[in-house]
């Protein structure tokens, strides 16, 4: 089993901005569904990568043009792609950024990937588990937790569950919502 533990991760070598849905209009404009906090950065980026997988360990570097933001997507032209057809070739491909290129954070902010392996316990101090994953689902981030006495928790991370992360420490404090977990009690814990 891998060690999750904070100080343990390495900070990937790139960062998810978004991904490549389709072309747009005749021109070589793609469609991009932005994963960022800051989508108008790409807009001051000279280049990008575009990866198979955010994972890719060799993604393409090309030059962005210009983006825009339109109906919550961006609209990204890169070089030399001036038509529907070269565009097309970049369907579903993730478009990534350099970890140090990357907008730097302010004190109370962190990423996403430094959140596997904290510990998560609730207000009044129940320890439920450790993030293993995380998963971005639009109306908020949902986190993975693996605990040994509740299996997986699939934790809704919102203003209302989360007091807060200090990563620091190695640990994310929740308010436990109502019907989250099935509570064990101690003699269930021992047969």
């Amino acid at each position: 089993m891998a060690d999750l533990t904070p100080s343990r991760l390495t900070p990937p070598q790139y960062l998810l901005l978004g991904q490549i849905t389709r072309p747009h209009g005749i021109r070589g404009e793609v469609r991009v569904k932005l994963f960022t906090d800051y989508p108008e950065r790409i807009t001051k980026l000279k280049e990008v990568f575009l990866g198979q997988r955010v994972d890719d360990p060799t993604p393409k570097l090309v030059r962005v043009n210009a983006m825009r933001l339109h109906q919550g997507m961006g609209l990204l032209t890169l070089h030399d792609i001036t038509d529907r057809d070269a565009a097309e070739q970049f369907r579903n491909l993730f478009l990534l950024v350099r970890h140090e290129d990357a907008v730097p954070l302010e004190d109370d902010e962190f990423y996403l990937y430094q959140l596997i392996g904290l510990r998560v316990e609730t207000s009044d101090g129940l320890q439920l588990g450790i993030i293993s994953k995380y998963m971005e689902t639009g109306a908020n981030d949902v986190y993975i937790i693996q605990s040994p006495k509740y299996g997986e928790i699939l934790f809704p991370a919102t203003h209302e569950t989360i007091i807060d992360h200090d990563i620091a420490n190695g640990v994310v404090r929740v308010n436990l919502p109502d019907g989250l977990i099935n509570p064990i009690s101690d003699e269930d814990a021992d047969d």
